[in-house]
């Protein structure tokens, strides 16, 4: 039999902050494990993120008939378990980018989830992608519409309400999950990867906090420039 892949229409349903949301046992799951490893401004940007997903779709008619709505809550609820501070995580790594180990541990919370068990293998690797790529719009653009529309749905946290979605809608969603923290709470995550696995960020969007806020650090040595420059004398 052909697979088809469900769309938001064929999904139960509940209502957050005025948005309409897909409800599925690991959907809500996947929004209590957010919740149980994240603090309130971590939890916040991520409530904010899955809800601009959502109406994203709910004005795109075209997006909301391919895009498989599972796949994305599950994406972006899960997009930074990677940034899991807790010293005694089971998520973060000592030698991997923070969006490398959330793709990680989403794909572990699929695979051990009674229903994400039975999950097609290309739905999981999507759901690896879109988390693995979320901070770089540059390839997921090119990527599949349900890697893209992560990274997307992520971005309007910083460019406001886009593709149809109105400000009050978005608004509402603001008043919900408010920005709590915002910049301090962004440079602590990143300053915290900085100190703690240096090599993980070099030459991607957490360097620059390095270089601005962290004593000591530098990315002189690492970079690709760097390694070209000191390459042996027989590759010259």
């Amino acid at each position: 039999m052909e697979h088809r892949t469900p769309t938001f229409a064929d999904l139960p349903r509940r209502v957050i902050a005025g948005v309409s949301v897909v409800d599925t046992p690991i959907v809500r799951e996947a929004q209590q494990y957010a919740r149980d490893h994240s603090d309130d401004f971590l939890y916040n940007h991520i409530m904010r993120s899955w809800l601009f997903g959502a109406l994203l779709l709910s004005h795109n008619e075209t997006l909301s008939h391919i895009i498989d709505p599972e796949v994305q809550a599950v994406a972006i609820l899960l997009h930074d378990l990677g940034l899991d501070m807790d010293p005694n995580s089971p998520h973060v790594s000592p030698d991997r980018r923070f969006e490398v180990d959330g793709a990680i541990a989403a794909r572990s919370f699929i695979r051990t989830h009674r229903d994400g068990e039975h999950w097609e293998e290309r739905r999981v690797q999507l759901v690896w992608d879109a988390i693995a790529l979320h901070t770089d719009n540059r390839i997921t653009r090119y990527k599949e519409p349900d890697v893209a529309i992560v990274t997307e749905s992520i971005g309007m946290e910083t460019t406001g309400p886009q593709y149809g979605v109105p400000e009050e809608e978005y608004n509402n969603v603001l008043a919900e999950f408010p920005p709590i923290g915002i910049p301090d709470s962004v440079i602590t995550y990143m300053s915290w990867l900085c100190e703690h696995k240096p090599n993980t960020t070099y030459e991607n969007i957490v360097q620059g906090y390095g270089d601005e806020f962290v004593e000591g650090y530098s990315a002189k040595g690492h970079r690709a420039v760097d390694v070209i420059s000191g390459l042996h004398p027989v590759f010259k």
